[in-house]
């Protein structure tokens, strides 16, 4: 699923980074894989800016911010019946 290109507040530190891999346990979109033993963001344009990654990163390699993009238009969009916006 996309909604915009180039718009997510994804932000990723690859030097906090421990490999952990709970960011790919956790994201609905499988925005992440696993690149010589950490994390990687290998589709960023798939973020929804749920939050989920940077809620279980035990180092804060990750941030979004959460509720300002896609999933909420996405979420209001399920509420109200029309498109997202």
């Amino acid at each position: 699923m996309r909604y915009l290109k180039d718009v997510t507040t994804l932000k990723y530190d690859i030097d906090k980074c421990i490999g952990c891999g709970k960011c790919l346990d956790v994201c609905p979109q499988e925005v992440f894989n696993m690149l010589n033993n950490k994390a990687n963001v290998w589709d960023k344009d798939a973020c929804i800016e749920c939050g989920a990654c940077a809620i279980n990163c035990p180092t804060k390699a990750l941030g979004v911010d959460a509720g300002v993009g896609c999933a909420i238009a996405i979420i209001n969009s399920w509420i109200s019946g029309e498109e997202p916006t």
